[in-house]
């Protein structure tokens, strides 16, 4: 029977795993700093809108510049009641949240393999990373023109400025998470006779997994943010468009309405990110 067979790798927990293991029970984990000042940012919300509402109804601000929240709510209650240019306030929700779910799906799936096998064959990097370099850093409203040559007005020019924006950061975060895998721990697990396989599998891939899903963190934020770069593609839908339009007709109540949906919306996905993460990766941020 010889080394390999015998071998048995157990996925790596964490830089504190073999601490943790001789120290024995460790007490109960305390609450994270986010949890214990909660009642903090809960506050100051608060206080930020009610600082907001009274700067309308005081008068210290031109409702037309800056609407208060009362006038936004009642807005809104408008817009889910008889809709924004004849297409229900939902619609334009979904319809956002569809487009941008897709290509961060895609993104996703493409663009952490392509990454981390950059990371891992030095050779693929030299070849694709000129390309990812030169390409992220580049606003993507400037790709408008050519994307509507190259995918016309639909939906499929709206998929790939949202995909393009998140893909490139992914594939460079994917290809950073690799590099910083200790040398010393893949020296130790070959020492036991571990394949090239199980080395990536229970060594190179859960020490990557926390930057990997805070790098999904990032990416997605971007993608987000480049919906709206992506809805002046001729649409006629979604809250991107609903803010580009009704800024054209001074509805300032609209367009501070659709912030605060595309802002909660970003945020929601933030939040989903996180749980994934500390589900998954629970030993990201553990000091060693």
């Amino acid at each position: 029977m010889t080394l390999e067979s015998e071998l048995t790798l157990e996925p790596y927990q964490g830089p504190a795993a073999e601490e943790r293991t001789a120290a024995g029970p460790r007490p109960s984990r305390q609450p994270s700093r986010g949890h214990r000042h909660w009642p903090i940012s809960v506050a100051s919300v608060i206080l930020f809108i009610a600082i907001w509402q009274l700067s309308g109804s005081l008068g210290w601000v031109d409702p037309l510049l800056l609407p208060p929240p009362s006038e936004v709510f009642r807005t809104a209650t408008e817009l889910a009641l008889s809709g924004y240019r004849q297409t229900p306030l939902w619609q334009h929700f979904l319809i956002s949240v569809a487009r941008a779910l897709s290509a961060f799906a895609a993104a996703i799936a493409i663009g952490i393999p392509l990454g981390l096998f950059m990371g891992i064959l030095p050779m693929l990097n030299a070849v694709l990373d000129p390309f990812v370099q030169f390409l992220r850093p580049l606003p993507k409203i400037a790709l408008i023109p050519l994307v509507v040559v190259w995918f016309g007005i639909g939906e499929t020019s709206k998929f790939f400025l949202i995909f393009i924006s998140s893909f490139l950061s992914i594939v460079v975060g994917a290809a950073a998470s690799v590099t910083g895998v200790s040398q010393g721990r893949i020296r130790a697990v070959q020492t036991l006779g571990a394949s090239r396989g199980q080395i990536f599998l229970y060594v190179v891939l859960p020490n990557a997994l926390p930057e990997l899903f805070t790098t999904v963190r990032l990416s997605v934020g971007i993608g987000w943010t480049s919906l709206i770069a992506a809805e002046m593609v001729a649409a006629n839908s979604g809250l991107g468009w609903m803010v580009i339009n009704a800024g054209t007709y001074l509805r300032t109540d609209v367009v501070l309405l659709g912030i605060l949906l595309l802002g909660l919306t970003g945020y929601l996905f933030d939040w989903v990110l996180t749980r994934l993460q500390r589900r998954f990766a629970p030993w990201a941020g553990k000091d060693a």
